[in-house]
């Protein structure tokens, strides 16, 4: 996104579109059961490896390093869960635009959005049970998870373009550093709403059981429409907005 492109429309349309990818990363991973070995503190324990530790962290770690050697992390819009020790890209760096400040562009809440999605979120849409295919959850929990940070650490976008927008609202309450005033004038509870209705209206078209028989049950869905809002009402949203705040803390930095 170039910086003379950056509007609220713009970033609004963005997010929009990431509701889909959301969406089906969920549906993708309510085919498998909560198979609970893949959280297992100790399911990953090889002499001949260094890693110790859950499998699901193991997939993300190697596929972060990996794609850190494509250069995926130069691109402020990506965020790591596991920034520490990430190796260097091998790949020509490509100039992105610079439209966050700087001071306030290196905001991660990764570990926050892991612990909601671990914890709390997969328990609302995945069956209980264990079919050994511990793998492949791991790779559809990656897919979530990626999904759910780069929603959630659009937020930054968000600020500055509420920022350049209006920085005469926003002034007095960073150099105050009011985190509640800030919160204040970010929230819209109407557009809140709309989201939410939305993104249960999506998941409904997207996770309904599709058949030919005219008397097939039609309201069963992939995913619980009502959980998908759940999620965005409980977790993204506000997730988002603490990033915006942080970021505007950091904004006169």
């Amino acid at each position: 996104m170039a910086k003379n492109s950056l509007t609220l429309e713009s970033v609004r349309h963005s997010l929009i579109r990431q509701e889909d990818s959301i969406i089906f990363s969920l549906i993708e991973r309510a085919h498998f059961p909560i198979n609970s070995p893949t959280y297992s503190p100790s399911h990953v324990s090889n002499s001949t490896h260094t890693f110790s530790g859950p499998l699901l962290r193991f997939v993300v770690k190697e596929n972060e390093a990996l794609l850190a050697k494509a250069g995926k992390y130069a691109n402020p819009e990506e965020h790591p869960f596991f920034p520490e020790d990430l190796p260097p890209s091998v790949v020509p760096p490509y100039n992105f635009p610079e439209f966050l400040h700087p001071p306030a562009a290196s905001i991660n809440i990764n570990k926050d959005i892991w612990d909601a999605y671990v914890n709390k979120l997969l328990q609302l849409f995945v069956a209980p049970g264990d079919d050994g295919n511990y793998a492949s959850t791991a790779a559809s929990d990656l897919v979530c998870l990626q999904a759910l940070s780069r929603r959630i650490h659009y937020g930054k976008l968000v600020a500055e373009v509420k920022f350049r927008e209006s920085p005469q609202e926003y002034e007095p309450a960073i150099r105050a550093k009011d985190r509640d005033t800030l919160m204040k004038l970010l929230t819209f509870e109407k557009v809140e709403e709309a989201v939410m209705k939305r993104v249960a209206k999506k998941a409904m078209m997207f996770g309904q059981e599709v058949t030919l028989n005219k008397d097939g049950d039609h309201g069963k869905y992939k995913v619980d429409p009502s959980v998908v809002s759940r999620l965005y009402g409980d977790w993204i949203m506000p997730l988002t907005k603490h990033v915006e705040v942080e970021y505007l803390l950091r904004r006169l930095d």
